[in-house]
């Protein structure tokens, strides 16, 4: 009942590209605007501790005011776009279905004052996409760290140390796939790898969205 509403008042009140501000598509993101994202080319982009990273493609253009309007403009409805443009790129990687999806956490302050994490969001966009299972309690943040954006790799990597805990209560055996929005220096996935390796699980890649650096 809620979705019929929901599309009927889409319908009344002509939902506009979030991109390019057109009505004729009634979406967030009309299919022009998707077809302007641009992929990196399928590869490893990084290993951190004999832990793949990729990373589907440049933080520029319509991809950067994704991730941008998804994480702080409460744009919900992006975590769809964002979802499948990584499940797009991964299906070149791995088009098994034993993955489980650990969205990288945020602190619970932080979270309860923005009312929603956008990762998780776009995890459970990717798993409708894959038919993964996802998993929220398997790793948490125990530390409000700073903004990364303005810190070195130094400073970024002090940042996270003992930002995270693992519960490995909460481990199902699966391969696991970390997904994060932007990946700098890698500092956010190696410290997830490291508290995850520190528990005994180590089948881990990881996936970004985007990279500052074209490739």
């Amino acid at each position: 009942m809620l979705t019929i509403i929901e599309s009927l008042l889409d319908w009344v009140y002509k939902k506009k590209c979030y991109f390019c501000r057109s009505s004729k598509e009634a979406v967030k993101m009309c299919s022009k605007c998707y077809d302007t994202l641009e992929y990196l080319p399928v590869k490893v982009n990084r290993t951190i501790d004999r832990c793949n990273v990729f990373c589907a493609g440049v933080y520029n253009k319509n991809l950067q005011k994704l991730i941008r309007g998804l994480k702080y403009h409460k744009q919900k409805d992006l975590a769809f776009y964002m979802a499948k443009f990584m499940y797009d790129y991964w299906q070149k990687i791995d088009k098994t279905n034993d993955y489980e999806i650990v969205p990288v956490p945020i602190f619970k302050a932080r979270e309860k004052k923005r009312k929603y994490n956008h990762m998780n969001l776009t995890a459970e966009e990717f798993c409708k996409l894959s038919g993964y299972t996802v998993n929220y309690r398997l790793i948490t943040r125990i530390k409000d760290t700073k903004p990364q954006y303005k810190l070195s790799k130094k400073e970024r990597s002090k940042n996270l140390s003992g930002a995270f805990a693992v519960d490995k209560t909460q481990y199902n055996g699966k391969k696991l796939l970390l997904i994060d929005d932007i990946c700098t220096t890698g500092s956010t996935f190696e410290e997830m790898i490291k508290e995850l390796k520190n528990a005994g699980i180590n089948d881990i890649s990881c996936l970004a969205c985007s990279t500052p650096f074209e490739e």
